[in-house]
């Protein structure tokens, strides 16, 4: 049986994401621990709230050090909304930068948008070659909720080369999800989803075997 740790840090949709993923016949333990999550067959690095909230808490728990010792390894790590967004180099919240994991260059920045958040289904612009996406429409609709994103995909030095990205639009484009070697992430919900979003993490669980 695959096994899977949703990554504890904090973040506030840790027993939605440990259910959607269980619901898929996965052995999925929720843990902080650095060696039981740096083992697993997958990570997923859920996240809610703010960008510097979350990086404080990745950062107590040793979290910034377990993605990078996966991704050297080429083991997966998926990461969920704002666990997508410290992916990047940096956030900038209020006037404020904080560094992210640095996995991808460029920032997370507010949407410019009229309303915001960003609450509610939409779609989006996958790739031909995408993976998550793959056996779903393009008029298919994903849950999301937030007000920063990343704006723009800038090509840069980094871990992993020619990555896929699916794109959303709410006030301007902004990138929906990222398939990047072993490293993958969504600014939506998949486990907030319904089947569409099941159908997203059973892609993701097909490519760790």
């Amino acid at each position: 049986m695959t096994r899977i740790v949703v990554l504890d840090y904090g973040s506030g949709n840790l027993r939605s994401a440990e259910r959607a993923i269980a619901r898929l016949g996965a052995d999925v333990t929720v843990t902080a621990d650095f060696d039981t999550a740096v083992e697993a067959d997958g990570l997923v690095v859920p996240g809610v709230g703010a960008f510097a909230a979350c990086m404080n808490g990745l950062r107590e728990v040793r979290g910034h050090q377990i993605v990078g010792r996966r991704l050297s390894g080429g083991r997966p790590v998926l990461g969920i909304c704002v666990g997508m967004q410290i992916l990047f180099e940096k956030g900038v919240e209020h006037g404020i930068t904080t560094d992210g994991c640095a996995e991808w260059p460029g920032a997370v920045e507010r949407l410019n948008a009229p309303i915001l958040p960003h609450m509610g289904w939409n779609t989006v612009e996958a790739p031909a070659e995408s993976v998550l996406f793959a056996g779903l429409p393009a008029e298919t609709r994903f849950y999301f909720v937030h007000s920063y994103a990343a704006r723009s995909w800038e090509l840069g030095p980094g871990r992993f080369t020619a990555p896929l990205v699916t794109w959303a639009e709410h006030g301007e484009r902004f990138v929906a999800a990222v398939e990047n070697g072993s490293l993958c992430a969504t600014q939506f919900h998949p486990e907030k989803s319904g089947d569409a979003g099941a159908e997203v993490l059973k892609n993701w669980l097909s490519t760790l075997s």
